[in-house]
């Protein structure tokens, strides 16, 4: 089963068909980086992006400290 999640960026609309359960959490996600009831502009948007990769980059520093201690 899929959802319509929808945001305005720069004037637009953009609606994106994701899973159920993954629609929960995106929902959550977008609702602490975007305006979800107005406009966003596109700075708003490469501020959550830049967000969101520097999360990973932490993610992934904690994941390979992990390992190397398994490896011990």
């Amino acid at each position: 089963m899929s959802r319509k999640l929808g945001l305005n960026i720069g004037g637009r609309r953009f609606d994106v068909d994701v899973d159920e359960k993954f629609a929960v959490f995106l929902e959550e996600q977008m609702r602490k980086d975007f305006n979800i009831e107005g406009n966003n502009d596109l700075k708003v948007l490469l501020h959550a992006y830049v967000r969101k990769n520097h999360d990973l980059y932490l993610q992934e520093q904690k994941i390979e400290e992990i390992a190397k201690k398994l490896e011990i």
